[in-house]
């Protein structure tokens, strides 16, 4: 398994019209191959600053999603939002912590 970070800022103002585009890309995606979960939060000090955290079943089934016509068509529909180009970073589990 692994997680894809997904960073993006959207040019102030314009944070309303960018969640609901978003929102049709986070439904396409949680209907790819090999997607199990994932949240978008927003950064409480910076409310232009989105993160979506996405688990997924292995790194192929990431890129084959990244790489996807459908995903690059509902991208080109929130770009216009975007104060600069997202930013992706993949990560797989080093080790496992239990907390108590």
């Amino acid at each position: 398994m692994i997680k894809v970070i997904i960073e993006r800022v959207v040019a102030e103002g314009l944070e309303v019209p960018y969640e609901k585009s978003v929102s049709d890309l986070l439904n396409i995606m949680t209907r790819a191959q090999g997607y199990i979960s994932g949240e978008s939060l927003v950064d409480v000090d910076q409310p232009n600053h989105y993160v979506v955290v996405a688990r997924w079943a292995d790194r192929k089934s990431w890129d084959d999603w990244y790489l996807s016509e459908e995903r690059k068509e509902v991208l080109a529909a929130i770009s216009p939002f975007l104060q600069t180009d997202e930013k992706c970073t993949v990560l797989h589990q080093l080790a496992y912590h239990r907390y108590s």
